[in-house]
This record gives structure tokens, C-alpha cells and sequence, in this order.
């Protein structure tokens, strides 16, 4: 938005400051909060290892004061106007933590993906059901590796 001086003529655009923010905020970035960055060494590679995944990611995003951008506590519209584009930032970097610890295959799932939240939801959705096929086959591998001792 440009504002015009009146006492000498001249334009200069106006900047929107955003309010300041302490290390305690759930918007607050650290130095080394990168999207490039992995969290954990577990990567996601379906049903078999969701379970640790989904624990080892909630473990990791607590420490980093960003579970709520996965668990719907920190939602988009619950933080001022002048706080929505750090809130962009934010889920950005808790989204590109999750693609970054998930195998190749799902990745191509998710690259268009806006928000964290919603992608956490959908591996859940995927990953963390308990169905019968499942249990029967887990039963047969175990008494499988039973009678192999």
C-alpha cells in the first residue's frame, strides 16, 4: 500500500510489522528450524512401522513446540491476522519434517499437501488401523518364526 507525504509530495510503501514473538510462542522459529531438516531417522515406509513413526515424530514435534500444527490445537484461524503468514512458515517447516521422514513412495502422496495437519491425519488414516487380514497375517509370521527356533 503506498502512502503518500504530504508535507513534500514522496510515496513509500507502508510495511506490516509483525508483533514480536519469544522462544515460548508455538509460532516461534529456532536457527535450526529447516525445511531440509529431519527430526528422526525412522522413515515411514507403511502399516508395519506407523506405530513408532507416529510416536517417534509426536516425541520429536513436542520438543520442538510444533505437535499442534499436527494435532489441530494450533489451526491457521485460531492466531491473528498479522500472525498468518508465520503460521505459513511454521507448517511448512512441521510439513516438510513429516516428507522428509517418510520413504519415497509415499512421498509422491503428499508433495502437494498445504497443511501438516491434514497430511498427519491422512497417514493415520492410511496406516494406523487394525484389520483382520492384518492380524491373521501377523499371527502366521509369528508362529512362522516360532517354529523356525
Amino acid at each position: 500500500m503506498a502512502i503518500t507525504n504530504e508535507d513534500n509530495g514522496s510515496t513509500h510503501e507502508a510495511v506490516a510489522v509483525a508483533p514480536v514473538i519469544d522462544q515460548h510462542h508455538p509460532l516461534f522459529l529456532q536457527p535450526s528450524d529447516t525445511p531440509g531438516s529431519s527430526l528422526i531417522s525412522v522413515k515411514l515406509i507403511g502399516p508395519e512401522n506407523y506405530t513408532l513413526w507416529s510416536s517417534a515424530m509426536g516425541v520429536s514435534l513436542l520438543g520442538k513446540s510444533k505437535l499442534g500444527f499436527v494435532n489441530g490445537r494450533y489451526r491457521k484461524e485460531k492466531f491473528p491476522l498479522v500472525l498468518h503468514e508465520l503460521w505459513e512458515k511454521c507448517n511448512a517447516i512441521v510439513l516438510s519434517r513429516i516428507m522428509n521422514s517418510v520413504c519415497a513412495e509415499l512421498l509422491s502422496d503428499m508433495v502437494y499437501a498445504s497443511s501438516a495437519d491434514k497430511v498427519w491425519m491422512d497417514l493415520k488414516e492410511t496406516f494406523d488401523k487394525v484389520n483382520g487380514s492384518r492380524v491373521l497375517y501377523l499371527h502366521k509370521q509369528i508362529a512362522t518364526l516360532a517354529q523356525g527356533l
